[in-house]
């Protein structure tokens, strides 16, 4: 069959598929967007709009997150620490030994005061800050961060494999000092710190039957209402002084738009936006916030593990060329989103000449055909979101896909937590629409917690020694070049081996109302409300 006709069927597919999801659409119909309104206009890294005030911090008061995902335990060994899914109330409870400074484009010192690498970057000391104290009253010392990290490796937090791997040792030298030596040169070595291995844990807080969540941040738990909210009270004792906020609460809407909407009503006073076509229109809206371009934004996940057919390479390379990016972002985000199949999308400064696998629907059509030839019966699961936005994502890749000979069943999940839950613990998935949220800062973290073979988030299953390899070299480069020509080899591998599919560049945006102000960022978009504080409304 010849393309064009393909496209006309596949078009016609989708035109009846948007049709069964319509009546659950709350987004407006303006038609397709202009793609110059999702260019750095839009995605712009850092602050965006108006977040200055010059009056003095208010004190007292709640402040309400819609977040993305609720964090199901605050033991950071147990919950991933991203802003994505629950990271940032952990930040609240623990704060975190190193902090990024986004407009300073590094890491800086934050429950540490100063963090020093050697000449090649494989050897670090920290220095803590004297005086620090965990809620329960105990020194935060350098017996206590060792004693924290050597837990989080031993109850196999997100980043385990990553620390167990690299670091050799980790030693006090003193009450206030800890130098962790590593096998091997690593340069953005900080930011594992600014994560869930660097959110410490206070000795007390796993002594007993039940873990208690003790740590250093601004605030500690109150109460904890499963799937309905979590509220953290400030602590008088905070080693930065007491917070100007009384309380911090946190609530889980279903899905971006509830979210942007409930900020706008004012029932939250910020909210974590994902979706391309919600970002934008929050943006359009001219909210304040925060934004995190990501690479790999929206990616289709194919499981690789024994027993799937995404096990099949043919599978694999099938559905990368039945994919079209831009028609999927302009079916799923109304046009909103880069759609690119590039590992870094042409803004981003990773950006290669590696040639990603063309929309060759014949060439899909016939890898099916011989994968079927040997026993596969055609059929995938996709695991996606119920909200507007994931069904619309959910139907446009059933319809490329089964325009090429698969067979696609949706199996849609309305919590975010539950999503999580599934693909990333229980791994029951075929495919699944998700994102590795690779940043600008640091690509090699998220690159190895989705590519390398020991990764506790390497949801795929995909394991290749040659990848592990190429992980290894972009962990030891230096400098721009360096790190981009590294880049590059890995990304051919990428290519060939189709361990996902990529299908647009993303972001990330934390929005607030104008009443909220000294908020400040961290990585993987979490946000610290130490110095947090809301105006009076009017």
């Amino acid at each position: 069959m010849r393309r064009t006709a393909r496209l006309t069927t596949l078009m016609t597919t989708l035109a009846l598929l948007a049709g069964l999801g319509a009546c659950a659409e709350t987004q407006d119909n303006e038609g397709e967007r202009d793609r110059s309104q999702t260019q750095d206009s839009v995605y712009g890294a850092g602050l965006v709009g108006d977040t200055e005030d010059e009056r003095d911090p208010v004190e007292g008061g709640t402040l309400t997150f819609a977040d993305y995902s609720e964090a199901r335990s605050l033991d950071p060994t147990q919950t991933i620490a991203t802003g994505a899914s629950g990271g940032t109330a952990l930040a609240a409870v623990y704060d975190v030994l190193v902090r990024y400074d986004d407009a300073a484009g590094k890491y800086e010192p934050w429950l540490a005061k100063a963090i020093t690498p050697n000449k090649d970057s494989t050897q670090w000391v920290l220095d803590l800050r004297p005086g620090v104290k965990f809620s329960d009253g105990t020194d935060l010392d350098a017996r206590a961060v060792t004693a924290s990290i050597e837990r989080y490796i031993d109850n196999g937090g997100s980043d385990s494999a990553l620390l167990q791997k690299n670091v050799t040792s980790m030693e006090p030298s003193d009450d206030h000092t800890v130098v962790f030596t590593l096998a091997r040169p690593w340069s953005t070595f900080p930011r594992i710190l600014a994560m869930g291995a660097g959110m410490i844990v206070a000795p007390a807080a796993s002594q007993g039957t039940d873990f208690r969540p003790i740590g250093a941040g601004p605030f500690e738990l109150q109460d904890y209402a499963p799937s309905e909210e979590l509220v953290l009270r400030a602590r008088s004792d905070y080693w930065r002084g007491k917070p100007h906020l009384a309380t911090l609460r946190f609530v889980w809407l279903a899905g971006g738009r509830p979210n942007l909407e409930n900020l706008v009503a004012g029932g939250a006073d910020l909210t974590l936006l994902r979706e391309p076509d919600v970002v934008l229109d929050a943006r359009k809206e001219d909210i304040a916030g925060f934004m995190t371009p990501l690479s790999l934004g929206t990616t289709l996940w194919i499981n690789n593990r024994e027993g799937r057919p995404g096990l099949d390479v043919r599978v694999r390379q099938a559905i990368a060329y039945a994919m079209d990016p831009e028609l999927y972002v302009e079916r799923a985000f109304k046009g909103a989103g880069m759609p690119t199949k590039d590992l870094f999308g042409p803004q981003s400064r990773w950006h290669s000449d590696v040639a990603a696998p063309s929309v060759d629907a014949d060439r899909a059509s016939e890898l099916v055909e011989a994968a079927k030839a040997d026993g596969f019966d055609g059929e995938l699961t996709f695991v996606g979101g119920a909200s507007p936005t994931g069904r619309s994502e959910a139907l446009v890749t059933k319809a490329m896909l089964e325009d090429v000979g698969f067979k696609v069943e949706l199996d849609l999940l309305t919590n975010i937590a539950d999503r999580i839950q599934r693909l990333y613990v229980e791994r029951d998935f075929d495919i699944a629409i998700g994102s590795a949220s690779v940043s600008e800062a640091d690509p090699f973290h998220q690159l190895h917690d989705t590519l390398a073979s020991d990764s506790m988030l390497n949801l795929t299953g995909y394991a290749s020694p040659e990848m592990d390899a190429a992980l290894t070299r972009v962990q030891g480069a230096s400098g721009q070049p360096n790190r981009a020509a590294a880049i590059q080899d890995l990304e051919r591998l990428w290519h060939e081996d189709v361990p996902a599919v990529n299908l647009a560049t993303g972001a990330t945006f934390i929005a607030w109302n104008q009443d909220v102000h000294g908020v400040k960022p961290n990585a993987e978009y979490m946000m610290l409300f130490g110095e947090a504080w809301r105006a009076p409304s009017g």
